[in-house]
C-alpha cells in the first residue's frame, strides 16, 4: 500500500484545486500551476480536503507522484519555493541584473544565464543569491544549472554551493617525510 499516496491533502481557503481535461489546476494567491493528472489516478474533493484513489495496484508509484505533486503545487500558490546558493573563492561573484545573472567563477570568461519564466533571482550580496518561484521543479532545476557553473571541489571549498549544504574536505598532498 502507498503509504504517500493515501495522506489526504489539506486545501486552504484561499486555493482552488479544480480538474480540467486530465490536468489538475491548483489556483492560489501567488498565481496558478497545473500538471498533468497521471494515468490510472482519480480526485476526490470533499469538504477542503483532497482524495487520491487508483484504480489498481499497478498505478502505486502514480498515486504517491501525483500526491506529493498536488502538496507541492498548493504549497507554492501559498507560500513559493526558494533556494540559496553562495559561491565561493577569492573573485567569484553573482551579478543579477533583471532577468540576466552573470557569474564570475574564475574561468576567462564571465557565465551568463537567461532567468526562466516565473522564476525571480535576488541577491543579498555579490556572494550569495536566493532563487524563488512557485514551481518547486523549475526553481530546483535553475539552481542546479547555477551551480553546475563551478561545482564546489574538495580541496579548497571553492565554487557554487547551496546555502545549507556541507561540503566534505579532503586532506591535500602531504610532505614527503
Amino acid at each position: 500500500m502507498s503509504r504517500i499516496g493515501n495522506r489526504i491533502i489539506n486545501v486552504p481557503e484561499s486555493v482552488t484545486v479544480t480538474e480540467e481535461n486530465g490536468y489538475v489546476v491548483v489556483k492560489g494567491p501567488k498565481g496558478t500551476l497545473q500538471e498533468k493528472l497521471l494515468e490510472g489516478i482519480t480526485i476526490k474533493q470533499e469538504n477542503n480536503q483532497i482524495i487520491l484513489e487508483r484504480k489498481s495496484d499497478i498505478y502505486k508509484a502514480n498515486h504517491g507522484t501525483m500526491n506529493a505533486l498536488i502538496t507541492n503545487m498548493i504549497k507554492g500558490v501559498t507560500e513559493g519555493f526558494q533556494k540559496a546558493l553562495e559561491i565561493i573563492g577569492v573573485g567569484y561573484r553573482f551579478n543579477v541584473q533583471g532577468k540576466k545573472l552573470t557569474i564570475n567563477a574564475g574561468y576567462s570568461h564571465p557565465v551568463e544565464m537567461e532567468v526562466p519564466e516565473g522564476l525571480t533571482v535576488e541577491s543579498s550580496s555579490n556572494t550569495e543569491i536566493t532563487v524563488k518561484g512557485i514551481d518547486k521543479i523549475k526553481v530546483g532545476e535553475f539552481a542546479a544549472n547555477i551551480r553546475k557553473v563551478r561545482m564546489p571541489e574538495p580541496y579548497k571549498g571553492k565554487g557554487i554551493r547551496y546555502k545549507d549544504e556541507h561540503v566534505r574536505r579532503k586532506e591535500g598532498k602531504k610532505a614527503a617525510k
